[in-house]
């Protein structure tokens, strides 16, 4: 090509650039700037280094996206949206009595005895529960909610898989029933205009009980899913919160509905029902696994990149596996794990997360206080050697590398 040529070829080639018809570096121009962090503040140590230098890496990568996945609930955003609706549903009248009465429709899990609680705090004959007058019923299904067990004591769910299920989660999820999706979107919307805008601290009540009144987006996260966007990378939410509930909230972190993955209910006639969505070799309705430990695996496995059947809740091969993933409790350790880049955890002195974090053995983990209300040293150690890890009968055992030795324990270092 001779010099006229080349010379004209040049200016057409940055004229097009300048439409956005052909990348600034074909033009000659060099690689488009990585997007940095803005908000510095509330970073530990090199995280913010590292974090940056990975997505300097990975910068209009071509061909396939690179997939960051970050779990929800105290990991972008303090405190728990599941929680807050699920208050906002009992102060509001906006739960269900299951048909005929019957609790035990509400979950396979759930207990006989607290089918017998519920049954007897609870009116039947009504259209809603009358739960923000009622003490006695609102009392009771925060009990069985929060802390998994009737107001007498008694266990209020038995017989799952504790790395597939979670059925306190799950629960709130079931007492949807009757509501379309559209209907549970609204409830999460006016449950988020009160948190955001109580002042941080702020409780309410529910029942006869305080309870948790306010939430907070980090910046330091917006901040970062904003980043990872801009540097080509595909962002996704996986929570344990119900999937509408899910939704609404992820937007303000700039995460569309569509790239937001949480607990799904079937439908019948356009309605939610008290039956789950499965994944991998779990069937719709079948109720065995949800966005939880190993659940969380199996659902970005087969909602982000398409893996079918029992295949999905296997390790994949690295090439089908998220580069970056953000967590904050035990319940996000499998997704972490298959991190193929960066594995950033919120301390919030979870034993087996922590244990694995602190291990790092390939060096890829990094952890990181609470960017609000951070989190105290944990006295002593965490207990990777003895109890750090609870199996899928629910026992605790020893935290194990995949080569099958035992984590010791470790120290809490970063606080």
């Amino acid at each position: 090509m001779n010099n006229r040529l080349r010379t004209f070829a040049a200016a057409a080639a940055l004229v097009l650039a300048a439409t956005g018809l052909l990348p600034a570096e074909a033009a000659g121009a060099g690689p488009a700037e990585c997007p940095v962090l803005t908000v510095s503040d509330g970073w530990y140590g090199d995280n913010k280094a590292r974090i940056e230098r990975l997505m300097a890496d990975h910068c209009q990568d071509r061909g396939r996206k690179p997939v960051a996945v970050f779990d929800w609930d105290n990991t972008v955003i303090k405190n728990d949206v599941g929680d807050a609706t699920f208050f906002w549903l009992l102060r509001n009248d906006r739960i269900r009595p299951p048909r005929h009465g019957d609790w035990a429709t509400t979950s396979r899990y759930l207990t006989p005895e607290a089918a017998d609680a519920l049954a007897a705090a609870c009116p039947a004959a009504v259209r809603t529960l009358p739960t923000a007058t009622d003490a006695r019923c609102a009392d009771e299904l925060l009990s069985v909610y929060g802390k998994g067990a009737t107001t007498g004591g008694k266990a209020a769910f038995a017989g799952y898989d504790h790395r597939r299920m979670e059925p306190q989660y799950a629960w709130l999820a079931q007492l949807l029933r009757g509501w379309t999706t559209g209907q549970v979107r609204s409830f999460a919307r006016a449950a988020r205009a009160e948190n955001l805008a109580a002042p941080q601290g702020a409780t309410q009540q529910v029942g006869t009980s305080q309870v948790t009144g306010w939430a907070r987006y980090y910046p330091q996260q917006r901040d970062l899913i904003r980043a990872l966007k801009g540097a080509g990378f595909d962002v996704w939410i996986v929570s344990a919160s119900p999937e509408p509930v899910v939704d609404v909230w992820a937007a303000g972190a700039g995460v569309a509905p569509s790239h937001a993955v949480g607990i799904r209910n079937t439908t019948e006639h356009g309605r939610l029902t008290a039956h789950l969505k499965g994944c991998g070799s779990v069937r719709d309705g079948e109720d065995r696994m949800i966005t939880y430990v190993d659940g969380k695996r199996c659902w970005i496995n087969q909602e982000i990149f398409g893996v079918r059947g029992p295949a999905a809740e296997r390790v994949q091969p690295a090439g089908r596996r998220q580069v970056f993933a953000a967590g904050d409790s035990d319940t996000d350790v499998s997704f972490l794990r298959d991190a193929t880049g960066l594995r950033l955890v919120l301390n919030r002195n979870k034993n087996e997360l922590m244990c694995r974090a602190y291990d790092n053995g390939d060096g890829r983990w990094i952890v990181n206080p609470m960017f609000i209300e951070p989190k105290k040293q944990k006295p002593g150690t965490y207990p990777c050697a003895t109890t750090g890890y609870t199996a899928p009968d629910g026992s605790a055992q020893p935290v194990r590398r995949p080569d099958g030795s035992v984590v010791p324990d470790q120290a809490d270092s970063v606080f």
